[in-house]
């Protein structure tokens, strides 16, 4: 039994990143950076405003009647918003169905259908050649070892 040799199951280290790809990187994670604190800043500053937005309102001579006419209407938008961002879902889901069926299904079929024909070559392959040749080597060995007791071969 052989050795596995120490070099081959060593997993190659990827090839050192050249400096431009090192600056794509660096340039990346500095928008990156960039991007998660200006949703930061955002969140704060939202916070804030809606900590203005209550003291206001808790002020005794607000008119909160108009202030809750506005926000029933922009909660009618949001809706509106998030009802056509629903069809679109549905919309994008019956396409993910469609090719599921049209596409995905007859690839599934036809490699099921190669993977039996091998599994049949392979079978064919095995009682015809195989077998034969493994008897054969047999009878050869039996034969071989016969003329050796025999002491028309040397051993």
């Amino acid at each position: 039994m052989a050795l596995p040799n120490p070099t081959e199951s060593v997993p190659q280290a990827p090839p050192p990143l050249t400096p431009e790809q090192l600056a794509e990187l660096r340039e990346k994670e500095r928008q990156q950076k960039q991007m998660m604190a200006g949703v930061i800043a955002i969140v704060v500053v939202l916070v804030a405003l809606l900590g203005v937005a209550i003291y206001f309102l808790l002020q005794p001579a607000t008119p909160t009647d108009k202030i809750r006419d506005v926000f029933i209407i922009v909660v009618a938008l949001e809706t509106l918003v998030i009802g056509v961002a629903l069809i679109v879902l549905v919309i994008q889901l019956a396409s993910l169905i469609n090719l599921l069926q049209n596409e995905v299904r007859p690839i599934l079929q036809a490699t099921s259908e190669t993977v039996n024909t091998l599994r049949g070559t392979a079978e064919f392959l095995g009682e015809n050649v195989v077998e034969p040749v493994i008897k054969l080597n047999g009878y050869l060995a039996g034969l071989k070892r016969m003329m050796e007791m025999l002491g028309i071969k040397p051993k």
